[in-house]
């Protein structure tokens, strides 16, 4: 087994066969790009690629007999199967280490982790599988089998889930998609791609790409419903020199869309338009985004087993759906209870083509008029994703509140004040949604820990000032809120610990975020402060967090509350750390006093 270590220009294949072409003519400009950028081509000037060009491509090992469809377990593990070996392998980062995790006689193409679930694709045997959370020692569960007869099987080859937890599915010989409801029916979505191989789904789930081998071409289809598509449309097709090969496929949270080519990984925008391809030095088959950040894109192959970093994180998988499959005793339930009605990856905001989504849960009730909550992630600006609140989400939602669980664009993909642009977009969505959601639009409050609570002080405290709007959608809308908790997040960027960390030569959250030091652009600090927005129009902001947790990280912004007569306080939680709103026991006590909290405000 090798160690980690970058791939050198020397490896990468000779120039001359890694050329493009425009309406069939190499370029010299794409050549001397070629020199500039070695493990990756910039190929639009208009846009800017995903791949972060300050890390090259990296080979992980080369100890696989064909390394083929990764999955991510959304925590600290990649999953790989060797189809020629017969096993599947898991890769932990966190300390470099690979071990075996199941092995036998099958023969595994492909694997996606959702819902708590691996699910794996077996070419030999014909079925689709899932091993229940991280027990892959257990054995499989057959999920559904999909020919009988020993002679004419029909071999899945790749597969992805929806949010729902439905299979789509590639039958490469048969020249079909099939679907595999939650129930386990089967239904053949479309034979319109030709050898279809590689598949993913939008971030929204509403269009479905399937990469068809032979013809080098990415096909999408329009998602009407669970298992049924509209009609074919081209969205890119690969021009590899005649190379066979559109193979697996993945998507990063703005939609663009990856596919392993002949002998490189391709990148294409929303619009089908050519971002950047990244040159691997054996011929790649699949991949995945993984790591704590979702920003390593993972690529298996010939050679084994790569990886990129990237700028823009990948979709997190759904979480678990199921009590039992949840990460231990300590963390709270992702199950969506009875009372309370999904509405999973709803478009809040668009800028251009980006689309900002949100997972909405409605109450069921009777009851036409419910107060509401923006839920916003933390992870340093930098990282996280709507899901990381999703048992908050329903935790408020079954106590009678509709809640809104938000995605913002990270540091990655954009710099402040695209975060807060996107936080304000999610609560005039609400006010002019309101009738739709059963929503009181005189009632909108959020929550936010961390990074989370620190965009949730600024939507508070800065909420008029149009620098801090965006252009987002529902203009004509306040996006005023009614209360806002903020969970052990820093108030002050301008001053204090995160000025601190900002200054010129140093790297912080903040400076990565901000694109600068504090010295280089104190304005832009000064804009996020949310501490230096405190006015009379200020809505009350409480303070939570861990009696571990630096309780006095904003006892000035309190002080200004209590001089302007707006509601504030601040609630500690015995023995709390940092980020034990995700944990028990301290969950159910913080969501009691959020809810308590909601109530007693009612009327403000």
């Amino acid at each position: 087994m090798t160690l980690p270590r970058t791939i050198s220009r020397s490896e990468l294949r000779p120039l001359t066969s890694t050329m493009t072409s425009i309406k069939g003519r190499p370029t010299i400009v794409f050549a001397l790009l070629c020199c500039l950028w070695p493990s990756t081509r910039l190929l639009a000037e208009e846009k800017i690629s995903p791949v972060d060009p300050d890390h090259k491509l990296q080979l992980l090992t080369d100890d696989f007999g064909l390394a083929d469809g990764p999955a991510w377990d959304g925590a600290a593990s990649l999953y790989v199967p060797d189809v020629k070996q017969s096993l599947i392998k898991r890769f932990r980062p966190a300390n470099n280490e690979w071990s075996v995790v199941h092995e036998g006689n099958d023969r595994y193409s492909a694997s996606l982790f959702s819902h708590g679930r691996l699910f794996v694709s077996n070419n030999s045997a014909a079925r689709i599988e899932a091993f229940t959370g991280n027990d892959t020692g257990a054995g499989p569960q057959v999920v559904a089998v999909l020919d009988e007869d020993e002679k004419s099987r029909k071999r899945p080859n790749d597969l992805v889930v929806d949010h729902h937890g439905g299979i789509y599915l590639t039958l490469t010989g048969q020249n079909q998609v099939v679907y595999i409801s939650g129930e386990g029916e089967s239904t053949v979505v479309t034979e319109a791609a030709v050898t279809p191989n590689g598949i993913t789904i939008s971030p929204d789930n509403r269009t479905l790409y399937v990469a068809a081998y032979r013809p080098g071409k990415i096909i999408a289809f329009a998602i009407i419903n669970p298992g049924h598509v509209g009609d074919p449309t081209n969205f890119a097709a690969m021009d590899d020199g005649g190379a066979l090969g559109a193979d697996g496929m993945t998507i990063d949270r703005a939609g663009n869309v990856y596919c392993a080519g002949a002998t490189d990984v391709w990148i294409w925008a929303p619009d089908g338009s050519l971002l950047d391809r990244i040159a691997c030095p054996t011929r790649p088959i699949n991949c995945t985004f993984g790591d704590s950040d979702m920003r390593t894109l993972y690529i298996t192959g010939l050679g084994g087993v790569y990886r990129q970093r990237l700028r823009i994180s990948g979709v997190a998988p759904q979480p678990p759906a199921e009590t039992s499959l949840s990460r231990g005793r300590r963390v709270p339930s992702t199950t969506i209870p009875e009372n309370v009605r999904p509405h999973l990856n709803v478009m809040f905001a668009r800028y251009g083509e980006r689309k900002l989504l949100a997972d909405l849960f409605v109450p069921r009730t009777d009851r036409r008029k419910l107060p509401a909550v923006v839920v916003v992630h933390g992870g340093g600006w930098l990282n996280g994703d709507k899901t990381k609140f999703r048992a908050l989400s329903l935790d408020l939602a079954a106590r009678g509140f509709v809640t809104m669980a938000i995605e913002y664009r990270l540091g990655g993909e954009a710099r402040f004040p695209a975060a807060i642009h996107d936080c304000n977009a999610a609560v005039r969505f609400l006010r002019a949604n309101a009738s739709k959601y059963q929503i009181d639009a005189d009632r909108i409050s959020a929550v936010g820990g961390s990074a989370g609570g620190h965009l949730v002080g600024l939507m508070a405290s800065g909420w008029d000032d149009p620098a801090l709007q965006g252009e987002g959608g529902n203009a004509e809308q306040s996006s005023r809120l009614n209360l806002a908790f903020v969970m052990a997040g820093p108030m002050q960027t301008s001053t204090g610990s995160v000025a601190q960390r900002s200054g010129a030569g140093q790297t912080s959250n903040a400076t990565q975020w901000l694109r600068n030091s504090i010295d280089e652009a104190p304005e832009m600090y000064k804009l996020a402060d949310a501490h230096a927005h405190i006015s009379e129009n200020t809505s009350p902001i409480f303070f939570m967090t861990g009696e571990l947790d630096n309780p006095g990280r904003n006892d000035l912004s309190r002080e200004q509350l209590r001089e302007l007569e707006i509601p504030t306080g601040l609630m500690t939680y015995k023995n709390g750390r940092h980020g034990c709103w995700n944990r028990h026991p301290w969950f159910s006590r913080m969501a009691d006093d959020i809810a308590h909290k909601l109530w007693a405000y009612r009327e403000q």
